[in-house]
């Protein structure tokens, strides 16, 4: 049985994020979805701005990178100074794809709470670094509740209340389905996610049918 819904942040979770433990680790330790304990953990980072300090010098193993690692990321600074915009991973240029996926795994880290404070302070003097950041993190979240919205439904299950759930894990996708309905009536939702939701859920516009029966 999901547990049941907690409000936000919860206490237990934000202390064993406090102690180094990683969003994944405590969403298998507590059972619950990834991204819930992430919303938990966004909300209290907001609360106390020196959570995220705490959390990483916890997790920080005394390793640190070393001189080549850190000399790769001033190099790379250097160049999105010089040209003003960032690598890009499609680039004809071998060496702008190869600081594209430095920078993508550097994001990746900083997502799951694991960047170390070296490459957190020199990245911080990028400008649009943490803008970016917060970017490719929404975009990958949007993936991912697709993904678990497809397995929901495969499951048998009729689509998702964001009202009057029996469990947070509908909770959590009917908010979302919800809100992608809402942008796509005021025209905000991007062509080619309208696109994605048709192809691997069909019929995720209209939703439940008022007094159809769950399917079985």
């Amino acid at each position: 049985m999901d547990r049941q819904l907690r409000r936000a942040p919860d206490a237990e979770w934000v202390l064993m994020y406090r102690l180094g433990l990683s969003r994944k680790r405590i969403a298998e330790l507590v059972r619950a979805e990834p991204a819930t304990v992430g919303y938990h953990l966004v909300i209290a980072r907001r609360q106390d701005p020196g959570l995220e300090a705490a959390h990483l010098a916890a997790t920080d193993t005394g390793t640190s990178p070393s001189p080549a690692a850190l000399a790769r990321m001033e190099q790379i600074i250097v160049w999105i100074t010089a040209e003003h915009r960032f690598p890009r991973d499609r680039s004809e240029n071998k060496e702008e794809r190869s600081m594209a996926r430095w920078l993508s795994d550097r994001r990746r880290e900083a997502a799951d709470g694991t960047l170390h404070a070296a490459y957190g302070d020199g990245l911080s003097r990028v400008p649009g670094w943490e803008w970016n950041h917060r970017a490719a993190a929404e975009e990958t979240r949007w993936h991912r509740r697709l993904a678990q919205l497809v397995e929901f439904r495969e499951e048998g299950n009729d689509w998702p209340r964001h009202k009057k759930c029996d469990s947070e894990r509908e909770h959590t996708l009917g908010v979302w389905v919800h809100a992608q309905r809402q942008k796509h009536r005021r025209g905000d939702l991007e062509a080619e996610k309208v696109k994605l939701l048709d192809a691997a859920i069909p019929g995720w516009q209209a939703g439940r049918t008022r007094g159809r029966p769950a399917r079985r």
